[in-house]
């Protein structure tokens, strides 16, 4: 299997070197970058399967790179940053990121991070189609449609949205979705999950604020509702 390719941005150098070396160490191929335009434009020529992109970057920061790349491709985007504060964390979210380390971090942390992040859904093989033809996923190519347009989704989004729609009508709680989508503990951030369905809702429904797929049960969670009214 080809290596993965991990694209570090930051703009400290040490920092860099240390999250380079660290991820060669787990059998990574690592790209770096130092600022915002050099970030866009190796993310563009290496075609990374993931970005470690800190948010205080010169030129362009972090959040407008990340709203870049989301326009262009669906790269899992892990922020590195010392900004620690819930809105800081939401805003980072809601830019397209799939999730927020904050400095001081661990290395290590960090690695399992991103092989969290790289690992797939497991699944059927093949495409899935979930319900009546409206929303297709295939999960092993990792490319999904709704109502015959393909979706571009983030690493989170597709996750989240292949447990909700493998059972259409159940009810999943946040914890839920973070231990079934994501594999990896929030700390209690449980907001992280509603950010990410905010911005499903925003690729799917015809009216985000009156959502007909992706359903709110207050108190309890969320489900996929498909055709239903």
């Amino acid at each position: 299997m080809p290596e993965k390719k991990v694209l570090v941005v930051d703009d400290d150098v040490k920092t860099v070197d240390l999250v380079k070396l660290y991820l060669a160490r787990d059998g990574y191929q690592v790209l770096t970058a130092h600022d915002g335009v050099e970030a866009l434009r190796v993310a563009r020529e290496g075609n990374p399967d993931l970005i470690v992109l800190d948010l205080m970057l010169p030129d362009i920061d972090g959040f407008e790179v990340c709203r870049t790349l989301r326009d262009e491709c669906d790269v899992p985007i892990i922020m590195l940053t010392a900004r620690t504060t819930d809105q800081d964390k939401l805003t980072g979210l809601d830019s397209g990121a799939d999730d927020y380390v904050t400095k001081p971090f661990s290395p290590k942390e960090l690695v399992a991070r991103v092989r969290a992040v790289l690992r797939r859904l497991p699944g059927e093989r093949g495409p899935v189609e979930i319900p009546h033809g409206e929303l297709t996923m295939n999960f092993d190519r990792r490319q999904a449609w709704f109502a015959g347009k393909p979706l571009i989704l983030t690493d989170v989004e597709f996750k989240l949205l292949g447990v909700l729609c493998r059972e259409p009508g159940r009810v999943f709680s946040r914890g839920d979705l973070i231990e079934k989508a994501l594999g990896y503990d929030f700390a209690g951030f449980d907001r992280t999950i509603d950010v990410h369905i905010l911005n499903l809702r925003r690729k799917i429904e015809p009216s985000p604020d009156h959502p007909r797929y992706i359903k709110t049960v207050y108190g309890a969670g969320y489900k996929y509702v498909g055709d239903e009214q």
